[in-house]
């Protein structure tokens, strides 16, 4: 909602707080911001546009006073007036109903929050889900691009399930984890995301219930949910999923499937054995139950590589394989696959072409000239290296700044460690007062409700000075609010 790009000159002689004020007038006038909009609160204004607080306020406080703004105790400050309304009693459409009536529901205020502070310059990013901009491979990326004019036919619209030569790439690229499909049971999507979003309008049932991990990313988005999907979590122990618990949940649920991320789990880094995932596919058939299996972090192994995927073992065609480029290469190119059942790939790829017409045909060249040669398999060496290395040095730094306030597992892949604080405090308190001190937190009651104690620690994002800066910092600001 906030345009991130605009700042108040500083070397203006037009105060701060009026160039804010005008800013904002500006957003309302031009119908950004109608007549009974929500304003972005004075906080986050005050992070990006790097000034104080209080001038953030004086701004707010003049519009308040010139009859634009109006400020509500406990609903924030919103806008019930421009300058059109001022002059003439017209009425403006009430596109506040509009917004809250749509079916999808919003982000929840804290997610909101941090897709904000992602953007903010010098922002410590402690818990965010992606490789670096440091390890994105932009000399491997310039050669695949060059070679494209002389592999690509067309620049037009790929066919239903996605550019053939690409699902080809992913088919042998799948047979080395012991997973056999066709290019016909491919699809091609904007990343595992969208897979998840297609899953949910095209295959789950309003009233239905999805299985899950509990802990799961999945309760962190509203899409299941926003389709009439009721998400129920199931515990884990240090294997994974306690797959013992399904049968008589999924006896219970109409139209239930499971979702599980087996591989580098998000957010707690577990990794399924062997063992367990026969145990769970057992339980999944005997239950008749589909399986979702979100893959998208097992090429990102630091110790060994993990177990065949739920897929590799699927002989019945239960199993929703997901799988993406996103996590090792490139998220901005928004290349994944689902792997599954023709029928399934089918009913899906027709809905994507009712949503949005296929994934960008140029990324889709790129990515199957990235899959054709040996230069995946090298970038993957290099980033795993690369990744161990920043596991290993988090590690450290938690061992000496941390022992005796948290607890943690040590991941052998992903980028995720589960954070447990052994201190009481307000989490709510530790993301806000984090984000006054330039570090950006992930809690874990994003991904439970009740897994307050917890956070959600990447190494994978942050470079290796700004993890040491930011942990220092978290460690001191924990101690702090400690009760």
């Amino acid at each position: 909602m906030q345009d991130s790009s605009w700042k108040p000159d500083k070397t203006s002689s037009i105060p701060l707080s009026v160039q804010i004020k005008q800013y904002i007038k500006s957003k309302i006038e031009n119908g950004e911001w109608p007549v009974g909009t929500k304003i972005p609160p004075q906080r986050a204004m005050a992070a990006v546009f790097e000034v104080n607080r209080s001038t953030v306020v004086a701004a707010v406080d003049e519009l308040i006073a010139d009859g634009i703004l109006e400020g509500r105790s406990g609903s924030g400050t919103r806008v019930v007036n421009n300058s059109w309304t001022l002059l003439t009693p017209s009425a403006v459409p009430d596109w506040t109903s509009y917004v809250q009536s749509g079916v999808h529901r919003p982000n929840r205020t804290m997610i909101r929050e941090i897709n904000r502070a992602e953007f903010v310059p010098g922002m410590i990013r402690l818990g965010t889900g992606e490789l670096s901009p440091a390890l994105h491979p932009h000399e491997m990326t310039r050669k695949v691009l060059e070679r494209l004019p002389d592999r690509m036919t067309s620049l037009g619209y790929e066919e239903p399930k996605g550019l053939l030569p690409l699902r080809e790439r992913i088919s042998a690229y799948l047979s080395t984890s012991g997973i056999h499909a066709s290019p016909s049971s491919i699809l091609i999507v904007s990343g595992a995301l969208q897979a998840l979003q297609l899953i949910s309008l095209g295959l789950a049932q309003p009233g239905s219930t999805l299985l899950l991990e509990k802990p799961s990313y999945l309760f962190s988005l509203h899409m299941f949910q926003s389709a009439g999907v009721r998400l129920c979590g199931l515990p884990m122990d240090e294997r994974g999923i306690m797959a013992d618990r399904i049968p008589e949940l999924a006896k219970r649920a109409k139209g239930a499937m499971l979702y599980t991320i087996p591989s580098f789990h998000n957010p707690t880094g577990t990794l399924m054995p062997e063992d367990r995932r026969k145990e769970l596919l057992e339980v999944c058939e005997t239950a008749q139950l589909p399986v979702i299996e979100d893959d998208v972090y097992r090429e990102l192994w630091l110790d060994e590589p993990p177990p065949p995927p739920l897929k590799a073992m699927d002989k019945n065609g239960l199993v929703l394989h997901l799988g993406s480029l996103s996590k090792t290469w490139s998220p901005g190119l928004r290349i994944g696959w689902v792997v599954g059942p023709e029928a399934v790939i089918d009913r899906l790829a027709d809905l994507k072409m009712q949503t949005d017409y296929g994934s960008s045909s140029l990324s889709q060249w790129a990515a199957a000239e990235l899959l054709s040669g040996g230069l995946y398999p090298r970038h993957l060496e290099t980033v795993r290296t690369e990744m161990r290395r920043r596991r290993d040095r988090t590690l450290e730094l938690l061992d000496s700044g941390f022992k005796d306030i948290a607890s943690w597992k040590v991941p052998s892949g992903g980028f995720y460690i589960w954070l447990k604080l052994t201190r009481s405090l307000s989490m709510k308190e530790l993301f806000e007062k984090g984000l006054q001190a330039g570090i950006l937190l992930n809690p874990g009651s994003l991904y439970d409700p009740l897994s307050a104690p917890y956070l959600r620690l990447s190494y994978s994002y942050a470079s290796l000075e700004d993890l040491e800066k930011g942990l220092l910092k978290l460690s001191a600001l924990i101690r702090r609010l400690a009760r």
